[in-house]
């Protein structure tokens, strides 16, 4: 009788706050061909002769501002997560991060010593896309066929509209929003626009339109943009929100990104007359620098300082009970199938 387990992969975080463990976790994140999707020459010149010669110490001021005593808020939530999850689920849970620790290849050994045979990966992204969602599966995949082939693997698919995950995120925000008063904006992490072309199955959907995303088809599974607008309008129609306007943040260099860009909208908003806002991130599970920092304390200014008077950044998933039932119910689907599947192999 096989063994199964569940492995939830999150982005990552610096070991510390200090400029070596900054570098070290950039230079990590950033030689990733799914992120930084250049020819490898190419991007180790832009990464280590322009990126990492300066950024370092720009980043590690912005994680000592967010930094606990327990350390970086990405990582601890996510622990707490799991040990939640643990205490609701009969097989054994793993966390790790893609990027930095606890390391991918940690997890599974602990798991392969655990007896697990059935490896279901859940990855804490809700959205598809290759920066985040496709680089951990792929990591997870490499790892699994060097350390433990002998594991099948089973991926849990974007859940960018199911009804647990959107029940959560409601929840969630039902007490930090007046749904009378209070302009809702919803902050996704943005991509590069070459990006959503890559991932597009179909070689001539994704922005070849301006209602693209509205047409549903065969682009949908790979294309992040679309999603997130499912996300806001599953959001929209289940909480009655009245005013609201999607952004994406956290844009890198001078190439295209989806538009519009959070920094210019928080700026619009206040000009235009928006005084109440609130800031929700639905493609983040777990509170980290782009929403506590990015969000919470600079785009707090952008708005303020634009002319809004009321700002507050609505907190992640993070443990929220609604949450920790969602992914229970991910598990429960995946203790229940099948174990026919091929090693290392994805239902399709």
């Amino acid at each position: 009788m096989s063994a199964k387990g569940v492995l939830l992969v999150n982005l990552g975080s610096p070991d510390s706050p200090s400029v070596p463990d900054v570098r070290r976790y950039l230079r990590a994140f950033l030689m990733d061909g799914r992120v930084l999707d250049a020819p490898w020459p190419i991007r180790f010149l832009v990464v280590h002769g322009l990126i990492l010669p300066f950024r370092p110490k720009q980043s590690a001021e912005a994680y000592h501002t967010i930094w606990t005593p327990e350390g970086s808020p990405l990582v601890v939530i996510s622990r707490k997560v799991q040990s939640a999850l643990q205490a609701r689920v009969s097989v054994p849970v793993e966390l790790a991060m893609r990027y930095q620790n606890p390391s991918i290849e940690t997890a599974i050994e602990v798991l392969s010593r655990r007896g697990v045979t059935e490896l279901h990966l859940i990855p804490l992204f809700p959205h598809f896309a290759m920066s985040s969602y496709e680089t951990a599966v792929e990591r997870v995949r490499a790892v699994l066929a060097r350390r433990a082939p002998h594991v099948r693997l089973t991926v849990e698919p974007p859940y960018f509209d199911r009804e647990d995950y959107v029940a959560a995120l409601v929840d969630s925000a039902r007490d930090h929003l007046d749904y009378e008063q209070d302009h809702l904006l919803f902050s996704f992490h943005g991509i590069p626009e070459r990006h959503l072309r890559k991932s597009d199955p179909t070689g001539g959907h994704c922005l070849q339109s301006p209602d693209c995303c509205r047409q549903g088809g065969p682009a949908l599974a790979t294309c992040y943009r679309a999603q997130c607008f499912r996300t806001v309008d599953a959001f929209v129609r289940k909480a009655a929100v009245i005013r609201y306007s999607v952004s994406f943040q956290s844009r890198l260099g001078r190439d295209p990104w989806l538009k519009p860009y959070t920094d210019l909208e928080l700026e619009r908003l206040a000009r235009e007359g928006v005084r109440r806002l609130r800031v929700i991130c639905p493609a983040f599970v777990s509170d980290c620098l782009e929403t506590i920092e990015e969000i919470g304390i600079r785009g707090r200014e952008t708005f303020l300082s634009a002319g809004g008077t009321d700002f507050a950044l609505i907190p992640c998933l993070n443990e929220h009970p609604s949450w920790i039932h969602a992914l229970e119910n991910m598990v429960a689907r995946f203790t229940r199938s099948s174990s026919a599947l091929a090693p290392n192999a994805s239902p399709s």
